[in-house]
């Protein structure tokens, strides 16, 4: 008896020793992980945490496979037992892994990053966050939207934070009765006023389209992304207030009706 105590003592002292070496050369290959991917300058941060985690689980398990066998348990249906049970669990949280898988590709490859404005998933606004399983939008109106990654992922992103620049459209209407070169000669007056629109690409103000009931004049500049709506919505009031102080109308739509009047029957 006094032999076994000391050959299960010794045993698990041995086992003690393992695991904690063990345990401390998992924190250490989780921290070198992590270290390693926050250092590429494409990955985030949450994307070394993952990976770091996987590392530091995967090597725990051998450690404590590695534990178990020095006393003599059989660890081979153990590691069949877990492979069964993890993929049970893989096949209930299908769709929730392809969220974290979507994640992962999300905060890898950045088709937009935090702050961008996007239209993603079905909805569009300001991203505000990217995790493993979601990403948060918050719309222009400040409504919290929480979309699955799979979703945005899996279809189109439009990114329109994506470029420094932006082309802002216009279309202005004038009368048949008006002189086209006059008015276009107003309109770029204003847009020469205005030191947001650049150069280089040169604005773009040409005869659109002869409507139904104007003449539309098309009207293309380009200026730095975050002065885009402050651009439009100045440039849209300059181009109303000039056109009036020339006298050049922007007309109604308008129908003709023609009335006939048919003779009473006898």
């Amino acid at each position: 008896m006094t032999q076994t105590a000391i050959g299960w003592g010794l045993k698990a002292v041995g086992a003690l020793i393992v695991f904690l070496i063990g345990v401390w050369i998992a924190g250490r290959m989780r921290a070198t992980v992590f270290s390693a991917v926050r250092r590429a300058p494409n990955l985030d941060e949450t994307l070394a945490k993952f990976f770091g985690s996987i590392v530091y689980w995967l090597v725990f398990a051998f450690v404590v496979i590695a534990v178990l066998s020095m006393f003599g348990i059989q660890t081979t249906g153990l590691a069949a037992l877990i492979g069964a049970a993890g993929l049970a669990i893989g096949l209930a949280l299908q769709g929730t892994l392809s969220h974290v898988a979507s994640g992962v590709m999300l905060l890898a490859f950045r088709p937009f990053r935090v702050g961008d404005y996007i239209e993603a998933g079905g909805k569009a606004g300001t991203v505000k966050s990217i995790n493993l399983f979601t990403t948060e939008l918050a719309t222009p109106d400040n409504v919290q939207n929480i979309v699955p990654n799979g979703d945005i992922f899996s279809g189109p992103i439009t990114n329109y934070s994506g470029y420094d620049t932006r082309r802002v459209d216009f279309s202005v209407g004038i009368g048949y009765d008006a002189d086209i070169d006059q008015a276009m000669e107003v309109l770029r007056g204003e847009i020469d006023k205005d030191n947001r629109v650049m150069a280089d690409p040169e604005p773009l103000l040409v005869v659109g389209e002869l409507g139904d009931s104007s003449v539309n004049l098309t009207i293309r500049v380009w200026c730095q992304r975050p002065d885009y709506w402050g651009l439009k919505f100045d440039l849209s009031k300059a181009f109303k207030q000039a056109l009036d102080r020339e006298n050049i109308t922007i007309p109604f739509p308008t129908r003709t009706l023609h009335v006939e009047t048919m003779a009473k029957p006898n």
